[in-house]
């Protein structure tokens, strides 16, 4: 398969994990829409995958607003004729104590999260079929088309100030399978992946003290903290014909914690 004719567009790609998808990608010869509302970081992005020798674009987007979608759609189109990968990873974290978060902070969440990945799905998908419809199925074009989907561990386990957003990634799963089911027929593959303690800079904010660091790796049986580099390695094997016959599923890129009964301070005692 030729990468080089792949369009990939990767919401929320400025920064952390989306940034590296986007990279990941690029490193493959890809061309990539990097879509984000933060239009500082997506020049930075742009300019810097464009630096190291990739074809990219930025569009400022909402994925919360449908008319910026069309707009990501569109531009998209017009600057490379078509849409072969989406990386859904625009997301927001939020939340707050339970019993005084406001309706408005769970619908914010949500509407980022939730339902802007199922806005943008929607979208990216009706261009892939019409495109399928146009040069034939992945077994006739030798072409893979595929959604990727970024959840959470966070869709399995809670954590008590983080209501919306766990509520947002676990029904992430649910859109993942049902997703799967109703585009299969196309060829579509859709999948998710659920990272674990990542180095971005929101964990950056939580694990920069020792005792903040320590608590995260007690519950992180390889003992370190991952990489945003290795999701977006995940995402490529996710889009490539290695991964063919797999749709409908999560994969988990925790270090081990979901695997985890006792904490691993606990097990050394």
């Amino acid at each position: 398969m030729a990468w080089g004719d792949r369009v990939v567009i990767v919401t929320g790609g400025a920064n952390g994990i989306g940034l590296a998808c986007a990279r990941g990608f690029a490193r493959k010869g890809a061309k990539i829409v990097i879509a984000d509302i933060d239009q500082s970081a997506g020049l930075e992005a742009q300019e810097e995958i464009a630096s190291n020798g990739g074809t990219v674009l930025f569009v400022q987007c909402d994925v919360g607003e449908r008319l910026d979608i069309h707009n990501l759609i569109a531009a998209t189109l017009e600057e490379f004729g078509r849409i072969d990968v989406l990386v859904n990873n625009a997301g927001v974290v939020g939340g707050g104590n339970f019993l005084d978060l406001e309706e408005s902070d769970f619908d914010r969440v949500l509407k980022i999260n939730l339902k802007g990945a199922f806005l943008t799905a929607q979208s990216v998908a009706r261009q892939m079929v019409s495109q399928i419809e146009q040069e034939g199925r992945v077994s006739d074009s030798g072409r893979t088309y595929s959604i990727i989907n970024i959840s959470s561990i966070e869709a399995v386990v809670g954590t008590p100030d983080h209501v919306p957003y766990a509520v947002s990634k676990g029904a992430l799963n649910q859109l993942t399978k049902v997703m799967a089911l109703a585009l299969a027929p196309h060829g579509i593959h859709v999948n998710a992946i659920g990272p674990g303690n990542i180095n971005t800079d929101i964990l950056k904010a939580r694990g920069s003290d020792t005792k903040g660091r320590k608590k995260i790796l007690s519950r992180t049986p390889l003992g370190r903290i991952g990489d945003p580099e290795e999701i977006g390695s995940i995402a490529v094997f996710l889009a490539s014909p290695e991964a063919s016959y797999v749709t409908g599923q999560t994969i988990y890129a925790d270090g081990g914690r979901l695997a985890l009964n006792l904490l691993v301070e606990d097990e050394k005692d």
